[in-house]
C-alpha cells in the first residue's frame, strides 16, 4: 500500500487549486487542468483512498482467472489498474482500462509506462455504456459509476453481470448518501470537516461542491445493495466505509 501512496504522491505536478480563486462556477469535468492535480486532489478529498486502491488489487489477485479479462472502468490515472496489475499471478489474463477523459487517458498510458509487468494492460478511451464486458473474471469501478446518470445504471450493472464469468467479481467503490437527511448532513459534515483539515478553504469546499452537484449524483447504500441484487449479484460485502465514501464487493 505504501508503494502504491508514495506512486500517486510522485506523479503530482501541481497542488489542486482548482476552486482556490473566486470564480463563475462550471460543471466539474476531467480536464487537463484536473489531470495534473488529480493525486493531490484525491489524497485531500477521499479519505482512505490509497486502502480501497490497495484492498482493490488484492482482491483482484484473489478472484481473477486464468484465461480472463480483468477491467478498469473509469481508469483515470492507472492507480487501480496497476494495484490489480501488481497483484495477478494467474496466467493469460489482460487488464482493459477504459476512461472517457482523453488526457486522463494519455495520462494513464505514461505512468503505466513506469511500471514493468507481464501483465499486458490495454488503454481505451471510450463511453462504459459502448464498451463490451468479455469473459471478465473481475471488473473494477473506484468513483465510477455515480458520474453515470442514474437511469442508465442497472443497464450498466447488467452488461458487466453478464460479461463476469462465475465466481468473478466487480468491485465497486461510490460516494453515498445518507438514508435520510440527518444521517446525509451528518455524512457531509464529516467529510468537509475532512477536507479542511487538508487544507482546502471554505472558498474551495464550496465551489467544488457547486461544480460537481450537477454531474454527479450520489445513491443511498442501501440502493446500490438493491440495484446489484436485483442484477444478479447474491454476495454483496462491504469491506470499507469512511464518512460517505464506500467500497464493497460483489461476487456472481
Amino acid at each position: 500500500m505504501a508503494r502504491l501512496f508514495l506512486y500517486e504522491s510522485s506523479i503530482v505536478t501541481g497542488k489542486d487549486s482548482i476552486y482556490a480563486a473566486e470564480q463563475e462556477v462550471k460543471d466539474f469535468t476531467f480536464d487537463a487542468n484536473v489531470v495534473e492535480v488529480f493525486p493531490d486532489m484525491i489524497q485531500r478529498s477521499v479519505p482512505g483512498y490509497a486502502t480501497m486502491v490497495s484492498t482493490m488489487g488484492k482482491l483482484a489477485g484473489q478472484f481473477a482467472q486464468s484465461n480472463s479479462n480483468l477491467y478498469d472502468l473509469g481508469c483515470a490515472l492507472g492507480a487501480v489498474t496497476l494495484s490489480m496489475r501488481r497483484n495477478i499471478d494467474k496466467e493469460n489474463c489482460q487488464i482493459i482500462a477504459v476512461d472517457n477523459s482523453a488526457p486522463m487517458v494519455e495520462r494513464c498510458k505514461l505512468h503505466l509506462k513506469g511500471f514493468k509487468s507481464e501483465v499486458p494492460v490495454d488503454v481505451l478511451l471510450g463511453d462504459i455504456n459502448d464498451i463490451e464486458i468479455q469473459n471478465a473474471s473481475v471488473v473494477a469501478m473506484n468513483f465510477t459509476l455515480q458520474f453515470i446518470p442514474q437511469e442508465q445504471r442497472q443497464a450498466v450493472l447488467e452488461k458487466i453481470y453478464a460479461g463476469l464469468k462465475p465466481g468473478g467479481v466487480l468491485l465497486l467503490s461510490e460516494k453515498i448518501k445518507g438514508e435520510n437527511d440527518v444521517k446525509d448532513n451528518l455524512l457531509i459534515d464529516l467529510h468537509h470537516d475532512f477536507k479542511r483539515q487538508n487544507g482546502y478553504s471554505e472558498l474551495e469546499i464550496s465551489q467544488k461542491r457547486t461544480a460537481i452537484e450537477n454531474i454527479m449524483r450520489t445513491d443511498a447504500l442501501s440502493t446500490h445493495l438493491d440495484r446489484l441484487n436485483t442484477v444478479g449479484f447474491g454476495n454483496t460485502q462491504v469491506w470499507y466505509q469512511c464518512f460517505n465514501f464506500c467500497s464493497m464487493v460483489a461476487i456472481k
